[in-house]
C-alpha cells in the first residue's frame, strides 16, 4: 500500500470533492459528514460500511451524534491517503446515496 501521488491526488480526488469530502487541514486525510433522517438509518448505513470495512481491512474514524455521522479517512500504515481510502470513501457515498 503507498501513498496517493500527486498525479492521483489531482486526478482521483477531484470527483471526492465534488460529492463533499474536504482535505482535512491538519493532516493527509479527507473527511466528510453524513446526514441521514434519524439515528437508525445512520447506524444502519454505519453498520453496512463496518462490514466493508472489515472486508477490505480498512477502518474509519468516525464519530456519530444522532442522525450526523462524521468520517474521516486517512490510512496509518502509510501515514496519508492511499487507494483504500478512496475506495471506503466510495462506497460511503454509494451507500448514503
Amino acid at each position: 500500500m503507498n501513498k496517493l501521488t500527486a498525479s492521483d491526488r489531482e486526478t482521483k480526488l477531484k470527483e471526492f470533492f465534488e460529492s463533499g469530502w474536504k482535505l482535512d487541514k491538519n493532516r493527509d486525510a479527507i473527511s466528510k459528514e453524513f446526514q441521514f433522517k434519524n439515528f437508525i438509518e445512520a447506524f444502519s448505513w454505519m453498520t453496512k460500511i463496518a462490514f466493508w470495512a472489515e472486508k477490505i481491512n480498512h477502518h474509519p474514524e468516525w464519530f456519530n451524534v444522532y442522525r450526523t455521522v462524521k468520517v474521516v479517512l486517512t490510512t496509518h500504515d502509510v501515514q496519508g491517503l492511499s487507494s483504500l481510502d478512496l475506495e471506503l470513501a466510495a462506497k460511503m457515498d454509494s451507500e448514503a446515496a
